[in-house]
């Protein structure tokens, strides 16, 4: 089609110009809408409009800008109505999930949405559920209405023509936002994602956690860089010869102290024997990256000694980078001493693709919840803490050696009532702020007092166990409960605490400090420290008080993990452990045929456990820890070839029998 000329008077009287008057006040309704459902208020969002008419401009220019391509399709108005459902989605994705954490939504979240199904119930009724599943079927079929009735162009689409005037859009977006971050009026580091989104706008947070991914390589990057660290980052000290300590860091579930929230009160302390422990053993305040949810992030810190604020705005490490990548790591660092290491966590093995990611970070062993037995549930669907006691236990007892565990504990996970569902609560919340978060305090607060009791039976094993031990504790972030830094007594929603029990007898010291740097503090206060090539601890431990210890440590990972690795000559330093799922060996004794049915007769079965044929998974009755039953016909020429896998949600088997 040839590009015909257009005179300026011709030009004002295009179909184009009405077209993009549309989307332009599409534009501002669609942002309006994605304001107002972040803000959960109509009187906010345009208090905040009013108060911020450059940023306003800028998020409403970039979803015009995006908007504008409906108008290279004859069924413009259909584009239209589907391009703009992007934004709606984010809108009101972005509102669900403030309703249930307190970190907004990001594109990373998209990597996770997977196992954001698989916990959908912990969140949703099924009323919701329904409801939401009938609203999708009710904008399909208004997009087919749209298809077959929308408005669409009598003539030919002007294609080139059109094109230009969408890169023009496009340009001037990208100009005016270039403008708006130079002048400071957008801003481009985001320390805290829900204030950022809330103070640059959800389009423009949004967006800018697309195009921010992964470590940005440091401006003096190089090779002699690199070696300049190096030679800064010998061991602090000297391993003795003798067996070390075994290491237990215990992650709890949005553990914090909830007396430390201004206006809520309680009938009892929910947190007695924790509150006693930072009282004897070393205590303080822990920094940790996340806010009301990102239990990995805070993980990812505690095993690497890496920020993930080096990272883009939300990102997940374990979603990322170390999908394909191994990296430097406590397991990593104390395998060379002799430990074993070992990773238990009491809810899904593939949750953050952990039987995955543990693997490229050391670890010989992972015990999910799809490895346990004697598992009871809260009210709210998760599994109760308190199982975590024997595999802990389990998993000292497997080795003779030094034994180094990381436990992620989940009972206390939202989402929290909003109302009372506890009918005989051992502690009642008298007050809270604002008041209908009243039984989501009630609700936590038994929560974390049933945890808090679990870590007063585990330091009493410990106590008994005839080998040094040092357990490292901390809440993994505040709960998602509507609170923000003027209503916590210490001001800041990125702090919990943390203490160090041991039997060694430790000399305690109190002081505060961020999670990436908890590892090699722990190990430098029990005189265990890396090797020549355990860079970034050994770094860590000698000059995490200098002005540039974090630059450095940036471009320490961003070598390892994005760079040419100068740190270990080019090539990879780690590999990938041959990671074993489970501290008990499942297996099968014999096969019992009565009548037509099969009887699976073996060792260390859960109710996880599935008969399983050529990888297919079979339909299975769990008995009991030593007894399974299958519940169709198979050829009986096959019954030789059955074989036991553990299988979470979704049929997605973990491992597999030999």
């Amino acid at each position: 089609m040839k590009f015909s000329k257009v005179s300026f008077k011709n030009f004002r009287k295009a179909a184009v110009l009405k077209q993009l008057a549309v989307v332009a006040i599409v534009a501002i309704l669609a942002n309006m809408y994605i304001e107002i459902f972040a803000r959960f208020s109509v009187v906010k969002a345009m208090q905040f409009f009013v108060s911020n008419p450059l940023i306003t401009l800028a998020n409403v220019l970039l979803i015009f800008a995006v908007l504008s391509a409906c108008v290279l399709f004859k069924r413009w108005v259909f584009s239209l109505a589907i391009i703009s459902s992007f934004w709606i989605i984010l809108g009101t994705v972005n509102g669900v999930l403030l309703t249930n954490r307190m970190t907004p939504f990001t594109t990373k979240d998209i990597r996770n949405v997977v196992d954001g199904f698989s916990i959908v119930t912990n969140y949703l009724s099924v009323k919701v559920i329904a409801l939401s599943i009938a609203a999708v079927v009710i904008v399909l079929l208004f997009f087919i209405f749209l298809f077959k009735k929308g408005k669409k162009l009598d003539t030919e689409v002007p294609y080139r023509r059109n094109l230009v005037i969408v890169i023009m859009i496009i340009g001037i977006m990208l100009g005016s936002m270039k403008v708006f971050t130079e002048t400071g009026v957008l801003q481009t580091f985001f320390g805290n994602l829900a204030y950022a989104y809330r103070d640059n706008g959800v389009p423009y947070g949004f967006m800018t956690t697309w195009v921010n991914d992964g470590i940005s390589k440091p401006d003096d990057y190089s090779k002699e860089l690199i070696d300049k660290i190096i030679k800064k980052s010998k061991p602090y000290g000297e391993n003795n010869k003798k067996k070390k300590p075994n290491i237990i860091f215990l992650q709890l579930e949005s553990f914090i102290d909830p007396t430390n929230i201004k206006g809520v009160k309680l009938s009892q302390d929910p947190i007695p024997y924790y509150r006693n422990l930072m009282k004897e053993y070393s205590s303080g305040l822990l920094t940790v990256p996340a806010v009301g949810a990102g239990t990995s992030n805070t993980e990812y810190e505690a095993i690497t000694g890496k920020s993930v604020r080096f990272f883009g705005p939300g990102e997940y490490p374990y979603k990322s980078i170390l999908q394909e990548k191994t990296c430097e790591s406590l397991p990593y660092i104390l395998k060379k001493q002799g430990y074993k290491s070992h990773a238990i966590h009491n809810h899904r093995g593939g949750f953050y693709d952990r039987n995955k990611v543990f693997s490229k970070l050391g670890f010989d062993t992972f015990t999910s919840l799809e490895y346990m037995n004697g598992v009871s549930s809260t009210p709210k669907g998760w599994a109760r803490d308190d199982v975590l006691l024997k595999y802990i236990m389990k998993a000292l007892k497997s080795t003779k050696g030094s034994d180094y565990i990381y436990t992620i504990s989940v009972q206390g996970h939202g989402k929290y009532p909003e109302e009372r569902i506890l009918g005989a609560p051992k502690i009642k919340a008298l007050a809270a702020e604002p008041a209908q978060q009243k039984w989501a305090y009630e609700y936590y607060s038994n929560q974390i007092n049933e945890m808090d009791e679990f870590v007063k039976q585990l330091t009493a094993k410990l106590k008994k166990l005839n080998e040094d031990v040092v357990l490292v504790m901390y809440g993994d972030h505040i709960p998602a409960i509507e609170v923000d830094e003027k209503q916590i007594k210490h001001g800041n929603v990125f702090n919990t605490q943390y203490v160090i029990w041991d039997n060694m007898g430790l000399k305690k010291q109190n002081k505060n400090i961020h999670a990436y740097n908890l590892a090699a503090d722990v190990l430098k206060r029990i005189n265990v420290y890396g090797n020549s090539d355990s860079v970034g601890f050994n770094y860590a431990q000698r000059h995490f008080n200098n002005k540039d210890y974090l630059k450095n440590l940036k471009a320490l990972a961003y070598d390892e993990l994005y760079g040419n690795r100068y740190l270990y000559g080019g090539k990879s330093g780690y590999s990938s452990t041959n990671l074993q799922m489970g501290i008990d060996r499942i297996y099968i004794d014999k096969i019992v045929k009565i009548d037509k049915k099969y009887y699976i007769k073996g060792n260390n079965f859960t109710p996880y456990s599935k008969v399983s044929l050529n990888g297919k998974v079979l339909n299975t009755i769990y008995l009991d820890p030593t007894r399974l039953g299958l519940l169709e016909e198979i050829d009986p020429a096959l019954s030789g070839e059955l074989k036991i896998s553990q299988v979470e949600k979704g049929n997605k088997i973990l491992s597999t029998t030999e």
